[in-house]
């Protein structure tokens, strides 16, 4: 079992983002629409519209809204080709930024992102000078007991757990074993508090207060535009230092 990481206080940070519903919902259905264009509409057989309609029900987005991203993505209505892109750069602190775009427009997601980088001190990097630091893979955030936790997802076909204190435990899977993995911990009895698709890093960089500052503004600035759908970084912030620059960002 790895030890601490910061996946639970990223968390925290985009549960003050997601405030913005109607924007939130938006990107939402953009996932959801991709997902069924590139693998059919049903969730049963195609796991990462699975893994997007779920992330949109735990975000209470309606239903309609959800069949009917569904509908545009699979040709039953009429909807927008969305392109998917990544960017990588370089923030304060030196620490690594990864961002996931769709977009309608590769020349005005391309102009947005490197203007957010640009009024930060920062600056886009060239396609893989960031992207080989992260890997793809399912995060569940499960709470109860250290050993039902540990033995459910082992069994299930888990990759690793990772103590987040506070009986609060990060079950890592590969993306395509993310919902049998939390459908077992569930019928295990165990609370499953999310779950989630992402990119995570094979090594942090400690930020010091200052430039935690800094950093999460550009992660504030990027995570508001439209077009973006993820920001994965690899900084490790204290979780005080995180607590106070919250506050203050």
């Amino acid at each position: 079992m790895a030890g601490h990481s910061k996946w639970a206080n990223i968390k925290h940070r985009k549960g003050r983002q997601d405030a913005a519903r109607g924007k939130m919902f938006a990107k939402l259905a953009k996932q959801i629409e991709v997902a069924a264009r590139e693998g059919g509409g049903d969730v049963e057989f195609n796991p990462t519209l699975a893994t997007a309609v779920e992330k949109a029900k735990s975000s209470s987005m309606p239903n309609d809204n959800i069949e009917r991203a569904i509908k545009r993505g699979t040709g039953e209505m009429e909807g927008i080709a969305y392109d998917e892109a990544w960017y990588e750069g370089y923030g304060p602190g030196g620490v690594a930024l990864y961002v996931h775009i769709l977009t309608d427009n590769r020349n005005r997601a391309t102009s947005d992102v490197r203007s957010a980088f640009t009024r930060s001190g920062s600056s886009l990097g060239e396609p893989g000078s960031v992207g080989y630091l992260f890997s793809q893979k399912g995060v569940i955030l499960a709470r109860g007991p250290e050993d039902d936790i540990m033995l459910t997802a082992l069994d299930a076909g888990a990759e690793d757990i990772r103590d987040s204190g506070d009986d609060l435990f990060e079950v890592i899977t590969a993306p395509s074993d993310i919902g049998a993995v939390k459908t077992a911990l569930e019928e295990a009895g165990v609370t499953v508090e999310s779950s989630d698709v992402t990119q995570l890093p094979g090594s942090t960089v400690p930020v010091d207060e200052s430039n935690a500052k800094k950093l999460l503004r550009l992660i504030d600035s990027l995570e508001d535009l439209d077009d973006v759908q993820g920001v994965f970084s690899n900084y490790d912030i204290d979780d005080e230092v995180m607590e106070k620059v919250l506050t203050e960002v």
